[in-house]
This record gives C-alpha cells, structure tokens and sequence, in this order.
C-alpha cells in the first residue's frame, strides 16, 4: 500500500474531467468516480477502470477490509434492481457490472488529493500529466420526455387496494423519465454533482453504456464485521419547513415500517442480538428536498462474504415494499418499465477500508446509444393521496432533470 499527497487539485468534477480527458487520449478505459460522503472522504476517483459484464453473484466479491482511512482500490460496479416489470421487456445495460482498480485519488474532507495504490506502485505519468493540463469542457444535452402519469396513478391505486387488502403494508410505486443524451454522460455527471453535492453519487461507464447515480441513501456500509444501513423514507420539498416531515404521521409511518424491515434483512446475517438502531427519524436535506432517514446497524461474522449480505439485504427495502416478496411480485405486475439500475446498487469494495454500497436513486442509465432513463418513486401507505405522490416523483427528478441543456466552457 502507498499513499501520496498531491495537494489542492481542484472540486472532485474538475479531476474527473481532466482524468477523463487524459484516459481518452491514451485509449484507456474511462474513469470512474464516488463523489460525495464514501470510506470518509469527499470523492473517490478511479483514473481508468475496465467496467465489464459480470454475472449478479460475483459483484463486490472482495473480503471486507476493516482498517484505516486510506483506501487504495478495489472493486468498483453496479448490481441492477432484480424484477423485471409488467411489459417482460430485458434489461437496458447488464444487470451487473464493474472492474478492479489497482489505485484511487482520493480527496480527503480537507479538499486535499492523494494517490493511493494497493500495490505500491506510484502514479501513473499520464494521470500526473492530464491533472497538470485538463481538456476543455464537454458539452451535453438530454431532451427528458414526461413519463406516464396515468400508469403512475394507477399503480398508487393498486397500491392502496392491496394494503386496503391487508396484501401489503407498504410499496414503492416507481415511474420513468426517458430521454436522448446529446454530448458526454461524464460531463452531465460532473455538472450534477456540482449543483446539487449528493451524498452517495457514482459514475461508471463502458461500452455498454452508463451509470450516473445522484444517490443521498447509504445502502450498506461494512467495515470488517460492523455493518450499517441508513434506510431514507418520508420526503417533502426542501421549500417546507423540515419540522413538517416529523410531524407527518404518513411519512413517520413510511420511515419505521422500512427500519423493520432493514432489522429484519440484516438479521438474517447478524450474530444474535447486534441489530440495533442508532438513529430514528432524523431530517436531512438532499437535492431538492427533505428526507427522513434512519439508521439500521448490525455486527456480522468476518467469515461472512458480501454475497451473504446482499442475498440478506438486496433489493434495498426502502425502494421494495412490506412484507418485502409480495411488494416486489405486485410491483412487477404495476410498474410497465423494468426499473434496471435504478433501485438497485452502486458502490466499491476495498480489500483495505471496507465496502460502501449507495441506493440508486436519482439515478441515470444510459444505454450505449444515448437513451437515458431516469426511475422516481415514492412508499405508498394507506395514508397516501395518488396525487401528492405523483408531485413528490416531480420533486425528487427535479434536480436531476433541471438544465439538462448543452453547457459548454463557458457555463
């Protein structure tokens, strides 16, 4: 392991764009990045990464590190939401993909970069060159369409029948924004997390296409056998006072049915009474809104593999329903898109500090050809109105849809 200090190198956008540019001349695979609140840091920067195929079983495959505030590499990828939707159409992208990276730059909370290296090895010159002279900016533009709104309303409706059923307690009725990507989806993701600064952003991208994830939800984070989940639900526009999310019986209710659920996932892995929650109810501003998040933890075996752990816990439960598999087979049969990326996972596992995982929501997916799909949902209870839910999906795509227009150097 080595680590090295590199200084100010400028926001974790500008690093990435200059690293983009430098793999770019060099034929290299793109970069790929964590941007936000991952392992401690402010960003996480993988200078090139060959992000490939892979089968669902072989994704975050690495023992779980347990020391230190460096983090090296690793393995870095998405794994999809599972189900597929009422119209049976395959997935978009591969259901999982990722790649190994040998070394990371890493900004610490300070705004100072390091190059970190698993195997010792010291940066590479054409990363120190295309840091010393970053390319012009790229431009982008997505034309959004609106999604369905009529199939939005009448999966809430579904929803509210069944919990009138006693079916379900809870779903997450999901919709769609689609697009076209004009330009670079490196450059939509460094422009997005420089307006909105999301706690569990991503980029990943190759051939098949990619993933630009504006996540504020913390799926899963292990460091050796400490495990902590931090479940967001209860929403409402960041124009509101927060004190209005509290007192939301609807929201408090959406919030602790999703806790016990998280207890009840992790608990399948856990030693015998480690489920403990640190913290219930507290109000966090994301992009364009309020949330209620809360926080699930847990002490699992070391010889416990992360396989283990997402067969446990993945699809995350605030983006599935209670009970969790008769949410998941109505929602297949309500929702007409397959959801892909979105609701399922983006994150890294590092042999040295662990493994961090987000929610992908507020996600992106492009496919190699441009097509861009934007998934927004939101929990229904019984105290839900379908016409409130379908403005909390327009509050939540907001920041990730706003100004999607052409931007160039001069923006």
């Amino acid at each position: 392991m080595r680590t090295d200090r590199l200084g100010d190198l400028g926001t974790a956008a500008d690093v990435l764009r200059a690293v983009a540019g430098g793999a770019e001349r060099h034929r290299l695979a793109p970069p790929a990045a964590l941007v936000g609140e991952w392992f401690g840091a402010s960003a996480l920067i993988a200078p090139t990464v060959s992000v490939r195929a892979v089968d669902s079983a072989e994704v975050f495959a690495v023992p779980p590190g347990n020391s230190g505030e460096a983090v090296g590499g690793g393995w870095i990828g998405y794994l999809s939401y599972p189900d597929a939707a009422s119209d049976g159409s395959p997935p978009r992208i591969p259901e999982a993909a990722g790649g190994w990276t040998d070394s990371v730059l890493r900004q610490d909370q300070d705004g100072c970069w390091w190059h970190e290296s698993l195997s010792g090895a010291t940066i590479a010159g054409w990363v120190s060159d295309a840091l010393s002279s970053p390319p012009p900016r790229s431009t982008y533009e997505i034309d959004w369409e609106e999604p369905d709104f009529a199939r939005h309303q009448g999966g809430v409706l579904a929803a509210l029948a069944a919990i009138g059923a006693g079916e379900i307690y809870q779903a997450c009725v999901c919709t769609q924004f689609t697009g076209t990507l004009h330009g670079s989806s490196l450059e939509f993701f460094a422009d997005a997390v420089t307006r909105t600064t999301p706690a569990r952003a991503a980029y990943l991208a190759g051939d098949w296409g990619s993933v630009a994830s504006l996540s504020p939800e913390l799926f899963v984070r292990r460091v050796g056998d400490e495990v902590t989940s931090s479940p967001i639900k209860g929403t409402l526009p960041l124009q509101c006072s927060p004190d209005e999310l509290l007192a939301s019986a609807k929201d408090v209710a959406e919030n602790i049915m999703i806790v016990d659920l998280v207890r009840n996932d992790l608990g399948r892995v856990a030693d015998t009474g480690t489920v403990t929650v640190p913290e219930l109810l507290t109000v966090q501003a994301a992009p364009g809104v309020w949330h209620l998040v809360s926080t699930v933890a847990a002490t699992v075996r070391p010889d416990i593999p992360n396989a283990a752990l997402l067969d446990a816990a993945f699809p995350p439960a605030s983006v599935t329903g209670t009970p969790k598999g008769r949410a998941r087979q109505l929602l297949s049969q309500w929702e007409p898109r397959r959801r892909g990326v979105y609701c399922g996972t983006v994150g890294m596992a590092s042999p040295v500090a662990g493994t961090e995982l987000n929610v992908a929501i507020r996600t992106v997916e492009f496919d190699a050809h441009g097509t861009a799909v934007l998934g927004v949902g939101g929990g229904i209870t019984a105290d839900s109105h379908a016409e409130a839910e379908w403005q909390e999906c327009l509050h939540k795509a907001a920041p990730v849809i706003h100004d999607s227009r052409e931007r160039s150097t001069a923006s």
